[in-house]
């Protein structure tokens, strides 16, 4: 079997990269590696030139401001755009919330939500995780209370990625608490600016400011902005992570971070030898480098599913699974390539590679843990995939 890409893919491919090269520009190296004011100025400054291309949302219908290009088409976007490391992606408002909406969301949701989306202008997170319910999402205990046309929301959201930036976020509350835990549960879009929520900054080992904590005070929210039926959110949930698990992101930056070791590799020498030619560094880096293209076609096979109209569930949990795992080995492998040097992080000026191989590899242990952890997505492909009984 023969795995190629359309002659206007490639195309696509052919100008994405050369328009990414003249816009690059010095904040972007430390865009994808924190989230203070310079590289969030950088991210909405690239999100807007991708906005005027068309290219923020290009999968999208037209009437959204799209331009109906294939899952296939978006796929070769992020894998692009995550190896050269450019700014301005959109994932929680395109991949997800925009996806989403457009399977469950009312006409009045999508012309209010939608549009905002493609032009750039808004910054969408998840609010899914809680403290003590990460892996099991059913069991999440916020709640949202039926008053007149509103729902009042108590609870909290942890690991909630972007939601110091966020203008709007996607949440999971329980509206029922008598019905079985994974019914009883209502999705909504709420406005962070509503009175009533405040934002919790969680730093990570690498120094860095992704994560939040998300406090729901007798915050109101209009019934308008239930997506879907009320109690049935869970089904629009699981939608919602069919999307999110189907990124090409882990093997892009898998490769990348592989390139950009060879090259250290071969201008290194190690005990008067070059360490591209030691075996053991070749035999690793082969072996990863295969992992990531394999990761790379299980990624594009999700995204070919969604164009034929398929929904890829089993086969989303095998790509981010698989995807996740596989960056934690070339991190690893990474680190053993860097020997003692890979300990030092970027603020160190000795520090390879401006320390990115470390903080990648230790970024790399969250990547089996969000988005679902892999014995969820193990249990995804047991029972819908093999058909195995549940335990």
């Amino acid at each position: 079997m023969e795995f190629a890409f359309s002659a206007e893919d490639d195309a696509f491919r052919r100008e994405l990269t050369e328009f990414i090269r003249q816009e690059r520009s010095p904040e972007w190296d430390d865009a994808d590696r924190g989230s203070d004011d310079a590289s969030w100025t950088a991210t909405k400054q690239m999100r807007q030139k991708l906005a005027d291309r068309g290219w923020l949302t290009m999968h999208w219908p037209e009437e959204y401001g799209g331009q109906k290009a294939s899952p296939v088409r978006s796929a070769v976007f992020n894998d692009e755009m995550t190896y050269y490391r450019a700014p301005g992606r959109d994932n929680f408002g395109v991949r997800m919330m925009g996806a989403t909406l457009m399977m469950h969301g009312s006409e009045e949701q999508k012309s209010l939500h939608l549009p905002p989306v493609a032009r750039g202008e808004v910054q969408w997170c998840q609010g899914y995780s809680e403290p003590e319910t990460g892996s099991d999402l059913a069991s999440l205990n916020t709640r949202a209370v039926r008053d007149g046309d509103e729902f009042v929301i108590n609870g909290s959201k942890i690991w909630t990625s972007m939601a110091h930036r966020g203008d709007w976020i996607m949440l999971l509350a329980r509206t029922d608490t008598d019905a079985p835990k994974h019914r009883g549960i209502s999705f909504f879009l709420v406005d962070m600016k509503t009175p009533g929520i405040q934002v919790r900054p969680i730093v990570n080992m690498a120094g860095r400011h992704d994560f939040n904590q998300v406090i729901f005070d007798n915050v109101r929210v209009p019934a308008g902005n239930l997506v879907g039926e009320e109690n049935r959110g869970w089904y629009v949930a699981v939608t919602l992570l069919d999307f999110e698990r189907s990124g090409i992101d882990y093997s892009a930056n898998g490769r990348r971070l592989l390139d950009d070791t060879w090259r250290y590799a071969a201008d290194t020498k190690r005990n008067g030898q070059v360490l591209a030619q030691v075996p053991w560094v070749r035999n690793q880096m082969a072996d990863r480098y295969i992992e990531c293209e394999v990761a790379r076609l299980i990624a594009y096979n999700v995204a070919f599913m969604q164009g034929e109209g398929l929904v890829p569930n089993k086969e989303a949990s095998m790509s981010k699974v698989f995807g996740s795992e596989t960056v934690q080995r070339v991190t690893k492998t990474c680190m053993e390539v860097l020997g003692m040097y890979g300990f030092l992080n970027r603020r160190d000026k000795w520090a390879p590679l401006q320390g990115r191989i470390q903080e990648n590899w230790m970024m790399s242990f969250s990547g089996t843990i969000a988005a679902g952890t892999s014995e969820i997505q193990r249990n995804v492909i047991a029972n819908r995939g093999l058909g195995l009984p549940r335990g």
